[in-house]
């Protein structure tokens, strides 16, 4: 339920801060006082397109913050847990609109793309505006609210699993098939290049041992030189480190008698001669290994060049070549059997197309029971609504040539016929205006009755009607309110009387500046407003006892 709601600086609102109670709101004043200022900052505030244009003028930024108690909203709870963006039972939304730069929304304090705002918008509030039937006349649209009264979430969404799955099948069953008849091409082609990369033979580590070896022979001379030149000045002159190493040991040792301190660097002399000794050791082992073997460093550079000429032709790192040994093993492999891949997808495919042939008709059932008892429903609104004789049927029929979508196999079509005697027609076709929006707002409250959303908000939906009918409509937003918290944005006195709580929307200007207010009405503000709407710019004593009645009536 939306508790409160701040707005700064949007349009001709300044500032406006509003709380907001359970059950039916109505909000009044005159025409161009900007009534629907409300309903247009909790669409931003619920992810809708942002304009600059909204932010009022002279202002740098526009702000909208509506807080909504979502205790016992499971399907909100549940989303922001999985967003990451709760917080207890309480939710805030908010929504900055900036001259300089792109607007900023806002979950709980925390800054989320736009598409997000929206997807928790729809978990909060369901808003019907006055143009409703202009979507009411969309196919899909039709279809969704059929699917809304029935119920039946749960075989909606096999459908599409089952539609998607066998798709995705079939797609895969198809390119398959292409490839089958590009197959024996392929397989010599593999071949060739299998043949190419075995004759090769790149066995592991191969590469990085041959490079070592390739550079170790290709510098061997210069190796030889450079390590005897160190083992003489470890080793082999006489003032060479180790020789040297070995005197200065006697010397300390000769000296110890005189001073004992010096058994350290005695120790530390030892040392050093000893990793000397095993430096020399190593050294001549290397040079010893050193090979002076131009036909084997020949032989070496040849390898070398047969394994970087065939990555090159690969365009692969030379290291990767095994890799795409095994690469082209594979599919060759899955060429040689393809016709077995083939037979089993072909046979998933039926299975799928099966599955999803199956999950069409229980939608179809399911369609075809709910469409009868959501047009009794609607046929009785309009009966309330006026429209006696009027008949609302759904009309439940297969899409042509069979097919079946991800929404199933049925074309669904709301058919009406105003007037006794009439036929059934597409709603697309009807041409009167008040009867389409008598007709619009009975579905519309049909339907809405079958939706958990705690909020509902209805924009001058009443437009178009008048007298009994209006106070029909009232009524019928009157109990809605009992399960949820409508707000409803009226011209007409009998719609108005049956809220629970009134605001008054009002404009002022002084000629530089305009800016709307809206005014939470107490018992004697609210006789004052109705009085307005039924007797217009004069308001006599006779019109504020018609509207206490009409209060007093509603409240009944």
């Amino acid at each position: 339920m939306l508790q409160h709601i701040q707005i700064h600086n949007l349009v001709t609102v300044r500032e406006l801060s509003l709380d907001l109670l359970p059950g039916m709101t109505a909000l009044t004043g005159e025409t161009g006082a900007g009534k629907s200022i409300l309903v247009d900052a909790l669409g931003l505030a619920l992810g809708a397109k942002a304009d600059k244009g909204l932010i009022r003028h002279g202002c740098d930024q526009a702000e909208i913050n509506a807080v909504f108690d979502i205790n016992g909203n499971a399907a909100a709870l549940s989303w922001l847990r999985e967003q990451a963006l709760d917080s207890n039972d309480e939710c805030i939304l908010r929504r900055v609109l900036s001259r300089q730069g792109r607007s900023r929304a806002f979950i709980n304090g925390r800054p989320i793309p736009q598409a997000l705002l929206g997807e928790l918008g729809s978990l909060l509030v369901s808003i019907h505006g006055q143009h409703e039937h202009q979507t009411l006349m969309r196919a899909s649209t039709q279809r969704d609210l059929l699917d809304a009264w029935a119920g039946h979430t749960g075989l909606v969404q096999a459908m599409k699993d089952r539609h998607r799955e066998y798709s995705n099948t079939w797609r895969q069953l198809q390119e398959l098939r292409e490839r089958a008849r590009e197959r024996g091409q392929r397989l010599d082609y593999l071949q060739f290049q299998i043949d190419e990369l075995e004759k090769l033979n790149l066995a592991e580590d191969e590469l990085e041992q041959l490079e070592r070896r390739q550079k170790r022979l290709a510098h061997a001379e210069e190796l030889g030189r450079e390590l005897g030149d160190l083992m003489r000045i470890l080793s082999d002159e006489d003032q060479a480190v180790q020789p040297a190493l070995s005197r200065a040991g006697v010397q300390l040792e000769a000296l110890m008698h005189l001073d004992e301190s010096l058994l350290p660097a005695r120790e530390l002399l030892d040392s050093a001669r000893i990793q000397v000794e095993e430096a020399v050791s190593l050294l001549r082992g290397q040079a010893a290994d050193i090979e002076f073997n131009p036909a084997l460093l020949e032989e070496i550079d040849a390898r070398l060049g047969s394994i970087h000429e065939l990555a090159r032709k690969h365009q692969v790192q030379a290291r990767e070549l095994p890799d795409l040994l095994e690469q082209f093993q594979r599919e060759q492999h899955a060429l040689k059997h393809a016709d077995e891949t083939l037979a089993s997808l072909e046979q998933r495919v039926q299975n799928l197309d099966n599955q999803r042939q199956e999950a069409a008709r229980q939608l179809s059932r399911s369609r075809i029971q709910a469409a009868a008892k959501l047009a009794k429903t609607i046929t009785g609104s309009l009966q309330e609504l006026g429209m006696q004789g009027g008949v609302f049927d759904v009309e439940v029929t297969p899409l042509p040539g069979k097919e079946i979508t991800a929404h199933g196999r049925d074309s669904i079509c709301f058919m009406v016929s105003a007037n006794p005697g009439q036929s059934l027609s597409p709603l697309a076709r009807t041409a009167s205006g008040g009867e389409l929006s008598r007709i619009s707002l009975a579905i519309q409250v049909a339907t809405t009755r079958c939706t958990d959303m705690p909020t509902l908000i209805f924009d001058e939906v009443d437009s178009g009607i008048g007298g009994a009918t209006a106070e029909t409509v009232g009524r019928l937003l009157r109990q809605l309110g009992r399960d949820s918290q409508v707000l409803c944005v009226t011209h007409l006195p009998q719609v108005a009387t049956q809220a629970e709580h009134q605001f008054r929307v009002s404009k002022e200007t002084n000629g530089r500046h305009t800016e709307t207010s809206i005014q939470v009405l107490n018992k004697t503000q609210r006789v004052e407003e109705i009085a307005r709407m039924l007797g217009g710019a004069t308001i006599t004593d006779q019109t504020r006892t018609h509207a206490r009645e009409m209060i007093a009536a509603s409240q009944d």
